[in-house]
This record gives structure tokens, C-alpha cells and sequence, in this order.
């Protein structure tokens, strides 16, 4: 998720715009972000959001996908350098608390129902959606198949690990854990 510092100067004023939203969303909640104060962070006039977005809720869309690629290319990334599917399982489930607690709000935001419906998912969100699911099915898939996790259902196993890893996340991110738990907390559930 990388943003610029600076203020909008020339170039995709969208991204610009997006930029500064995701800046803001480091330190405030949803909730608060504000177009006008999205438009000040990126140095253009408090109309110029509104050509982009017709609404506060369109950015929130937005960024909303922004995140969901962020948490995504994360898992990915942590999978990609792991060999062995019970470790890769573990990587998967860090990469995805680890993304929660250093963006919760962004985090929150990829799952709040107001801006990224998971019935009804954008058309940029719902190939997201997808190749997440695809991620955590194709390692579930493999794991069914280790000595000791024979047997089980790859669906109920796969709801089952995302329920854990995501309540771990709110939990880390709401302070009743410390993020420091994560690994061991995996590697308990997980060996």
C-alpha cells in the first residue's frame, strides 16, 4: 500500500485521491475519513473527489479493494517463500493477523458489509475474493492430504482455520493479545 507524501501534482488524480484516503486510514477509522479532508490531504479542492467518487461510500468501496489486494499479496508473498505445506498453512494464517494488526482499519474496512458487501462483492473485489479463497482452499487441499490431517474435510477445515486466524486478528487488533502470540498460537494449531 504504498501512497505518496506529498500532494497531487499531476498524473491519476484517482490514485492520488486513494492514496490520501489510505494515509488517513492508518490513524482513523472509516467511520471518520471525510471527503473533504481527503481532498486537502491531496492538495486538489474539495470538489475534485466527487469526480472520482460520487460518494463517501464510493471511496470506502475502493479502498476497501485496495486492502483486500494488500492482505492478499501479503499471503501470497509470505506462502511463496515457505516450503511445505504445513508450514505454508502457517505462513498463510501470519501473513493475514500480521496484515490486521499493522492496518487494522483497513483491515476492518475489507470486511465491513457497508462497503464491501461479501454477498453482493464489487466487480474489482469479487476476483479478489476469489483467488483468497483459491489460496487458502489449494493449501487446505494439500493439507488433507499430510499425514495426520487425512480424512478431513477440506471445506469444514478451511471455514474452520479462516474463523481462527480472523479471530486472532480482531483479538490482536483490539489489544486482548499481543500480536508476539501469533506465531506460537499457529504453530499450536497447525503442526
Amino acid at each position: 500500500m504504498s501512497r505518496s507524501a506529498g500532494g497531487y501534482h499531476h498524473g491519476n488524480l484517482q490514485a492520488a485521491l486513494e492514496d490520501a484516503a489510505l494515509d488517513l486510514l492508518e490513524t482513523t477509522s472509516a467511520a471518520k475519513i471525510s471527503l473533504r479532508e481527503v481532498a486537502r490531504r491531496a492538495g486538489v479542492s474539495h470538489n475534485a473527489p466527487y469526480h472520482h467518487f460520487g460518494d463517501r461510500a464510493a471511496l470506502l468501496g475502493a479502498l476497501g479493494v485496495r486492502g483486500m489486494a494488500a492482505l492478499l499479496a501479503a499471503q501470497e508473498e509470505a506462502v511463496a517463500g515457505v516450503d511445505g505445506t504445513v508450514a505454508r498453512v502457517r505462513a498463510l494464517g501470519l501473513a493475514y493477523v500480521r496484515y490486521a494488526a499493522s492496518h487494522p482499519q483497513a483491515f476492518s474496512l475489507v470486511f465491513d458489509p457497508d462497503y464491501c458487501a461479501a454477498d453482493e462483492p464489487s466487480a474489482e473485489m469479487a476476483p479478489l475474493i476469489r483467488r483468497n479463497e483459491e489460496l487458502l482452499g489449494g493449501l487446505v487441499g494439500e493439507l488433507v492430504r499430510e499425514p495426520g490431517y487425512e480424512g478431513r474435510d477440506p471445506l469444514a477445515l478451511s471455514a474452520a482455520l479462516w474463523s481462527t486466524v480472523h479471530g486472532m486478528a480482531q483479538l490482536i487488533m483490539l489489544g486482548h493479545l499481543p500480536l508476539e502470540a501469533a506465531e506460537p498460537a499457529l504453530q499450536a494449531l497447525v503442526q
